[in-house]
C-alpha cells in the first residue's frame, strides 16, 4: 500500500499528454512506460536485498553509510531534507490544492490573497494545512498513518480499476500500433526517448520509500522483497492500462501537449460528470502520495540524527506514540517553508539528476557490501544478481545522461547544490567529534 500509494500520485494523470508530443506513436508511448516499470522493478529487487539485510529506519541512508561511509550517506540525507523528500511533500500538497480548486475555485494556487511581504495564494495556505494535518496523523502513531495509507490506497486502486474497465470497454478510438516511427535520425530518437523517460522516472519515483520504514515493518526480511516486487509490478500494470484508456479515448494528435490528460480522457469518454469524477479520483490519489511522503522522510532524518549528523532532537522517539516526532515536525516546517516560498519546483528540478545518481549509488552498495562484508546475513539475495542491479545502474546512468542533455543548467545546479552539503557535513561531524 505504501509503495503503490506513493508511486501513483498525480503524475500518471498529467505526463502522458506531454510525452505524446515527443513520442507521437502509441507503441512507443507504451514501450516507454514498460521500460520505466522494468527499471523500477530492477531497483526494487536490488534494494530488497539491502533492506532485508539492514531492516532499520533510514533506508538508503543506512545502505550508503554501511557501504561507502558517512559522507555519501549524509549527502543523500542532505538532498532528501533540503529538496527531494520535503520538496515532494510540498509539490504533492500543492497538487492537492490545484485539483481541489476544480470544485472550490477559491483555493486555487493562482488566487493570491496575501500580497505583502510576499505573495501567498489560497492554494499555498491549503497545501500547508494538508502538510500539518498529515504530519499530525503520522505524529500520533505509525499505526494511524498506516491505516490512512491503506484506506486511501485501496480507494485509489478501486477508482483506477473502475476507470480502466469502463474506459477500455467504451473507448471509441483504435490506436494504430503499427504506425511508422516519426524520427529521421538516431539523435532525434535519443532526445525524444530521453525526455519521455525522465518524465516516466519521476512518475515512478517513490518505490524506494518503503525501505526507510523497514525498522517498523513486521518480518521485514520477508515483507520488504515481496512488497517491492508486488508494488512496482502493480504500479506498472496500472500505468500501462491507464495509457491504453487514454489512447482509446483520444486520437494521438489530440493527446499531444494535454497536461490534464486524465481529466480530458474521462470527459471524452463519460462527459463532464466523468471528468469531475476523475478529478475526485486524482485528489484521492494525491492524498495517498502525500501521506506516504510524510510517513517515510522523517525516518531518514532520525537515522542521521542518531549518527550526530542532524539536529539532536530528531533522534528522539516519542514516549507515547513511538514515532520520530521531532523529525516529523522538522520535515513539516521545512516543507511548509518550501510551499509558501514556491521554490520546491526549482529544487526538485535541480535534484532529479542527483536522485538518479543516488539510486545508482544505492544499487552499487549491493556490490560493495557483497565484496567487503560477505558474511553479512542476507535473508533475501537480489534475483538475477549481478545482472539485475547492473542493468539498473546502467539504465539509471542513461537516464542521467538524457536528463543532463535535456536540462544541462538545472543538472549542474543540482550537482552544485549537493556539493554544498560537504561543508554542512564537516560542521555536523566536527560537532559530534567535539563532544
Amino acid at each position: 500500500m505504501l509503495i503503490i500509494g506513493v508511486v501513483i500520485g498525480s503524475g500518471i494523470f498529467m505526463t502522458s499528454g506531454i510525452m505524446s508530443e515527443a513520442l507521437p506513436s502509441p507503441a512507443l508511448l507504451l514501450v516507454v512506460w514498460v521500460l520505466g516499470g522494468l527499471h523500477a522493478l530492477a531497483g526494487g529487487l536490488t534494494y530488497a536485498e539491502l533492506g532485508a539485510a539492514m531492516p532499520r529506519a533510514g533506508g538508503q541512508y543506512i545502505f550508503l553509510r554501511e557501504a561507502f561511509g558517512r559522507l555519501p550517506a549524509f549527502l543523500y540525507g542532505w538532498v532528501s531534507f533540503t529538496a527531494y523528500l520535503t520538496g515532494a511533500v510540498a509539490a504533492v500538497a500543492v497538487a492537492f490544492a490545484a485539483f481541489t480548486s476544480t470544485f472550490i475555485p477559491f483555493v486555487s494556487p493562482d488566487n493570491v490573497i496575501i500580497h505583502a511581504p510576499f505573495a501567498i495564494s489560497a492554494g499555498q495556505i491549503l497545501a500547508v494545512f494538508m502538510i500539518v494535518l498529515f504530519s499530525a496523523v503520522n505524529y500520533i502513531g505509525v499505526g494511524v498513518g498506516k491505516t490512512v495509507q491503506n484506506v486511501v490506497t485501496v480507494t485509489k486502486i478501486a477508482a483506477i480499476v473502475l476507470f480502466i474497465a469502463a474506459g477500455l470497454a467504451l473507448g471509441r478510438e483504435t490506436p494504430d500500433f503499427s504506425a511508422s516511427l516519426p524520427f529521421d535520425s538516431f539523435g532525434s530518437i535519443a532526445v525524444a526517448f530521453g525526455g519521455a523517460l525522465v518524465a516516466v522516472f519521476w512518475t515512478f519515483g517513490g518505490w524506494e520509500y518503503v525501505t526507510a520504514v523497514a525498522g517498523e515493518i513486521k518480518d521485514p526480511q520477508r515483507s520488504l522483497p515481496r512488497s517491492l516486487a508486488i508494488g512496482t509490478v502493480t504500479a506498472t500494470a496500472l500505468y500501462v492500462l491507464l495509457n491504453l484508456v487514454y489512447l482509446r479515448a483520444l486520437p494521438m494528435e489530440e493527446m499531444a501537449g494535454v497536461v490534464t490528460i486524465g481529466e480530458t480522457a474521462a470527459t471524452s469518454l463519460f462527459g463532464s460528470l466523468g471528468g469531475r469524477l476523475m478529478v475526485v479520483a486524482i485528489i484521492i490519489s494525491v492524498l495517498g502520495a502525500l501521506n506516504g511522503a510524510v510517513l517515510t522522510g522523517p525516518r531518514v532524518y532520525y537515522a542521521m540524527a542518531q549518527d550526530g549528523l542532524f539536529f539532536k532532537r530528531a533522534a528522539e522517539v516519542h514516549p507515547r506514540y513511538h514515532t520520530p516526532a521531532s523529525a516529523i515536525i522538522y520535515q513539516g516546517i521545512w516543507a511548509a517553508v518550501l510551499t509558501l516560498s514556491g521554490t520546491f519546483e526549482q529544487l526538485i528540478t535541480f535534484v532529479v539528476v542527483v536522485n538518479l545518481l543516488l539510486w545508482m549509488a544505492g544499487a552499487a552498495a549491493v556490490f560493495a557490501l557483497r565484496k567487503n562484508r560477505p558474511d553479512m546475513p542476507r535473508p533475501y539475495e537480489t534475483w538475477g544478481y549481478p545482472w539485475v542491479p547492473g542493468l539498473f545502474i546502467f539504465f539509471s546512468g542513461a537516464f542521467v545522461a538524457a536528463a543532463a542533455l535535456d536540462a544541462p543548467m538545472e543538472s549542474l545546479a543540482g550537482m552544485a547544490f549537493t556539493l554544498l552539503g560537504i561543508p554542512v557535513y564537516l560542521y555536523w561531524n566536527s560537532r559530534k567529534s567535539g563532544g
